[in-house]
């Protein structure tokens, strides 16, 4: 099969190689994906640098986690129905060396998720890190019916997605921008007030929309927004932070005396290690929004597999917004 690894961790020009590998086989409980599309997360270009000291996991990695395309062979166990199935794949890269970004993937039966016949395989390439860990945020901590979200971040992949699975699930969402200028993008029929960052008091805006506070906060920089958060969170309220600004060598303050005052939970989400169930009720749900057209996706750009080190390189340089995804030869 054609794919791209890498064997050593580093630029993404030095170490990505794109060339013949032997195809997969399943085993018993998996399916063998040929991908069609293969989704680029910053987590996926992190563990090809060696962020934060991490070191190689398998002497050889096939990198991305997400995909979408059609079940090829089954292994023992699994129904042979399946073969001929379009999916989307999450997880192929997580405890696993070899991802997606190659002709063929191998993960296990529940991590090939049916992807309905009228939504596009780039939707489903997209679903995978980015939406399992939106739901997570966003459901983690009960049903949202009938309360105030605070996305942060909203144009972001995980921001967006968790807007709009809020909004599917009966919230009222309030959103944060970086800039003024990116107001305008931000999707009025998800989000029911949005607020630029860069304006003089961000809180007093947002508790202009929200005069008790907000019931949840979605947190995608925990290091700059802490106090922001304190400053509009309800009683009782829960921050689910996935990300933050800071790296290892810096430790993230938060305001620990009026947070605790006010009872706020602080729930610190990492995607990788979700308990094996949310992330199954996560894709059931992903899906069904989908299907309803409650879930969109902005791609931003689009690269062929010979040129994944640019899809990577865009990644690393977060630029702009959209997903990045790469494009797999059949």
């Amino acid at each position: 099969m054609l794919a791209s690894w890498y064997d050593d961790q580093g630029p993404a020009a030095d170490v990505l190689h794109v060339g013949e590998l032997p195809d997969p086989v399943p085993g018993p409980g998996e399916v063998r994906v040929r991908v069609t599309v293969s989704g680029v997360n910053p987590g996926d270009t992190k563990k090809r640098r060696g962020w934060l000291g991490s070191s190689m996991p398998f002497p050889r990695v096939i990198p991305h986690s997400d995909g979408a395309g059609v079940i090829d062979a089954v292994g023992g166990g699994v129904d042979a129905r399946r073969v001929g199935q379009r999916v989307w794949v999450y997880g192929a890269q997580s405890y696993r060396p070899f991802g997606t970004a190659a002709q063929y993937t191998v993960v296990p039966d529940h991590q090939a998720v049916p992807l309905p016949a009228h939504l596009s395989d780039e939707l489903g390439a997209s679903l995978g890190i980015p939406g399992i860990t939106a739901h997570r945020t966003v459901f983690a901590d009960g049903p949202v019916d009938g309360q105030l979200v605070l996305v942060h971040g909203v144009l972001g992949g995980v921001g967006s997605l968790a807007a709009q699975l809020a909004h599917w699930a009966g919230a009222t969402v309030i959103a944060t921008v970086r800039r003024t200028a990116d107001l305008s993008c931000v999707d009025a029929a998800v989000v029911s007030h949005a607020v630029a960052l860069d304006t003089g008091e961000p809180a007093a805006a947002i508790r202009s929309y929200a005069p008790r506070g907000v019931d949840r906060i979605i947190e995608v920089a925990l290091s700059d927004n802490a106090d922001l958060d304190n400053a509009v969170a309800a009683n009782n309220a829960v921050i689910a932070a996935y990300a933050t600004r800071t790296d290892r060598t810096d430790r993230t303050e938060i305001p620990f005396w009026p947070l605790l005052f006010n009872n706020v939970t602080l729930r610190l989400l990492g995607s990788d290690d979700f308990p094996a169930e949310a992330k199954r009720q996560a894709a059931r749900d992903l899906t069904s929004a989908a299907a309803v057209g409650a879930l969109t996706v902005a791609v931003g750009e689009r690269h062929p597999l010979d040129d994944i080190a640019k899809a990577h390189d865009h990644v690393d340089a977060r630029g702009g917004h959209g997903r990045i995804l790469v494009t797999v030869p059949q």
